[in-house]
């Protein structure tokens, strides 16, 4: 059984419950859950992508032409 530790937050009762509406989710925990799961979720997908463009393009297909010299 994995046991996490649990953080209590106060938040505005108005964004909790946009929050509700926006995930459908009826639960107010379960909803905010929700949406910190999917922040954190799009930052390791954005770091995935910034990754694989910071590596050298390569085109097995293309000839390279040979040195010259």
């Amino acid at each position: 059984m994995n046991k996490a530790a649990k953080v209590s937050v106060s938040l505005d009762a108005e964004l909790v419950v946009e929050v509700m509406v926006l995930a459908g989710i009826g639960s107010p925990q379960d909803a905010v859950e929700a949406v910190v799961r999917d922040y954190i979720a799009r930052g390791h997908r954005t770091e995935a992508r910034v990754q694989t463009q910071d590596e050298p393009r390569r085109d097995p297909d293309v000839a390279q032409p040979p040195p010259q010299g």
